[in-house]
């Protein structure tokens, strides 16, 4: 971290405690959630040090970095927590922030990616691989980039052409209707 410590107001604390219900204050530092994390080497923040920032009220660093978005939410860092900590319902909580304040996305087409995510759960109570993929990469001009990666998944019967049926599709559209509500609520 490049930034000098300021003593903050707390407003930001507060504000991601009160979404996530987690307890953020708690957090003693002992980077255990960090250590556990699949995705770590990825990330430009681990999630001890997300959890630092948002003590400092550094949302803007936050925001602008890449760790939010690159977040598997496998939850490793929740079960680790000796101060059970529900680390990645901070994680979530500091998107939905994001999101909600239109932070500039810190990496390229987050956004279609969720929305084509969405878009797939939405048509089918569940994520057609196939489908959301070739929708992704038609909107951002790749379509070709991942053919590689698919042909090995269908070749190991992991990608399906076609989607399979889902038995919750109208359970799954009302829920993401009275989410997509709630949302515009706010």
């Amino acid at each position: 971290m490049t930034h000098a410590l300021q003593l903050t107001d707390g407003t930001f604390l507060r504000e991601v405690e009160a979404l996530s219900g987690a307890k953020v204050s708690a957090c003693l530092q002992c980077h255990k959630c960090s250590a556990g994390c699949p995705v770590a080497e990825e990330t430009d923040l681990r999630s001890s040090q997300l959890m630092r920032l948002v003590h400092f009220g550094e949302a803007e660093e936050i925001f602008a970095s890449r760790a939010i978005w690159l977040c598997a939410s496998c939850e490793a860092c929740t079960s680790r927590c000796p101060m059970d900590i529900d680390v990645a319902a901070v994680v979530d909580a500091l998107r939905m922030m994001a999101v909600s304040r239109r932070a500039p996305l810190a990496m390229k087409n987050v956004d279609r990616f969720n929305r084509a995510f969405l878009k797939s759960v939405r048509r089918h109570g569940r994520v057609f691989e196939m489908g959301m993929m070739t929708g992704y990469s038609l909107k951002t001009g790749t379509l070709f980039s991942n053919i590689g990666k698919a042909m090995t998944m269908f070749a190991r019967g992991r990608l399906a052409l076609t989607p399979r049926k889902s038995g919750g599709r109208r359970e799954v559209r009302d829920v993401m209707k009275k989410t997509s509500k709630r949302g515009d609520e706010r």
